[in-house]
């Protein structure tokens, strides 16, 4: 995450300052804010370069040469159509403002890939018996695949997406989970842990985050091992005007025999040794915020429930099938291959 005050500076500066300024953060834009801290312009190593060519003096206030109608983004209007305009602009550095013109964020476009308008839960609380004895002192989310916890995969690649927040449903080994991440703040996100007392299934911790700002959740199980591209994946949410959405993975049936296709005692068709091709539940979801007081609180609730419940009410919900590398790593053969594939998947 961007320290704002490394970007920041005073209208009351000096062109001089300006100049350090810009040169302390690598030639990148810097924002100039009034008395209270409003953004009131931008400065670029190339509008001072201008002023001196027109004979303004280095000790001249930055705020008569700097760009007024600048670019930013407001906190309350994300939305993947703005960010595809500004990184079409090329702009690398974009302020995020609140309502009063204050920045509260700054993002690197060039090193984000997308900047998603969700928040997260990460589903990390289960014993993982299937992979004992590896679990019986570490948690399974906390198993290291390749150089580091499958976990930190997951949350690496959300905030490559511009997540910023996310959630935590930790129970088995909790503190180890804790230790581990702590707040967030090493890797420039905000983590807060929900504590499960009971299983409370794939979306009964949901009922336990005090808050939700975004019009949509993202929920996913820890242990998955994915590259995943989220910012197509809610892009697909959106173009469908979807209820939610939920990521598959195909598996393939072989018929090792033909198959008899039949009208009562008639046979009608014949295939010979068929293959057919089911979507399976990945164990990623996108809801709207809006849906979750269908939801009971402190009440063992699945994904599956929900949307038991949602097709009853005759709401969208669709199937995005996987087209990137996914792995449930839920036994020890799984926990292998995933060893071999990490040295080879790009995540």
């Amino acid at each position: 995450m961007i320290e704002i005050s490394k970007y920041t500076l005073s209208s009351t500066a000096t062109i001089r300052q300006g100049l350090e300024r810009i040169n302390e953060v690598n030639g990148d834009a810097i924002f100039i804010v009034d008395a209270d801290e409003k953004m009131v312009g931008a400065l670029t190593d190339g509008d001072i370069r201008r002023a001196l060519l027109e004979n303004h003096s280095l000790e001249s206030p930055v705020e008569q040469i700097m760009f007024r109608s600048f670019r930013y983004l407001n906190q309350h209007e994300y939305s993947l159509e703005k960010i595809d305009e500004f990184k079409a602009k090329m702009i690398d550095l974009l302020p995020v403002l609140d309502d009063e013109k204050r920045i509260v964020k700054i993002l690197n476009l060039n090193e984000l890939r997308s900047v998603l308008p969700f928040e997260v839960l990460l589903m990390a609380g289960g014993r993982g018996e299937r992979l004992r004895p590896l679990t019986d002192e570490v948690p399974k989310p906390m198993l290291k695949v390749g150089d580091k916890p499958i976990i930190e995969h997951n949350i690496d690649r959300l905030a490559l997406y511009g997540i910023e927040k996310m959630s935590i449903s930790v129970k088995y080994k909790a503190e180890q989970i804790e230790d581990y991440f702590g707040t967030g703040e090493k890797k420039g996100i905000t983590i807060e842990y929900i504590h499960e007392d009971e299983p409370l299934g794939t979306l009964g911790a949901i009922k336990l985050i005090d808050e939700i700002t975004t019009p949509a959740i993202l929920v996913m199980n820890s242990d998955l091992l994915t590259n995943i591209d989220f910012e197509d994946f809610y892009r697909f949410f959106e173009n469908h005007q979807a209820d939610m959405a939920v990521a598959s993975t195909s598996y393939r049936v072989k018929v090792p025999y033909g198959v008899l296709e039949t009208s009562g005692n008639t046979i009608t068709a014949l295939q010979e040794k068929p293959t057919y091709t089911y979507f399976s539940n990945a164990g990623i979801y996108l809801i709207k915020t809006e849906l979750l007081d269908r939801i009971p609180k402190h009440t063992h609730y699945n994904a599956t429930d929900l949307m038991d419940q949602l097709i009853k009410e005759n709401k969208k919900i669709v199937n995005y099938p996987i087209v990137h590398y996914w792995l449930d790593i839920g036994n020890p053969t799984d926990f292998e291959r995933a060893q071999e594939d990490v040295k080879h998947i790009k995540f």
